[in-house]
């Protein structure tokens, strides 16, 4: 990727002990595996829950993109295309993942994940790419 436009979407999911250094690290690590510059993140997402957590908002923020946030209901639409699905997650918050599911719905119906989840701590991260690039 060149920075031409940004086509990453950056899934989170952070239990109350995360912080936002954990998550930064973290989404540096995914990037590296992706091959992908910062550059091309468009979006942190993740579930309606995090509104107001540092370890998502202050991540954003770091990166200069926009956060969005999704129901559980919106983001359980997303478990076919999971490629880590958990119960344990589904019993905590109402849907299969909230790292990969964010990442997804962000990016839209052509999107693929390019990193799927990567566990912390406390931060789970989930790198999707979109069918487009946006400027």
């Amino acid at each position: 990727m060149n920075g031409e436009g940004r086509d990453l979407f950056v899934g989170v999911g952070a239990d109350r002990e995360a912080t936002a250094d954990e998550a930064r690290a973290l989404v540096f690590a995914a990037l590296a595996k992706a091959g992908a510059p910062v550059e091309d993140v468009a979006c942190v997402a993740s579930i309606d829950l995090k509104a107001g957590k540092p370890a998502v908002e202050d991540l954003a923020d770091d990166l200069g993109v926009p956060v969005r946030f999704f129901s559980a209901a919106r983001l359980e639409a997303e478990t076919p295309r999971l490629a880590n699905p958990s119960e344990a997650v589904f019993m905590k918050v109402g849907c299969h993942g909230v790292a990969e599911a964010a990442a997804l719905a962000a990016a839209g119906t052509s999107a693929t994940l390019v990193v799927p989840k990567l566990k912390g701590a406390h931060v789970t991260l989930a790198i999707a790419r979109s069918g487009r690039r946006l400027t």
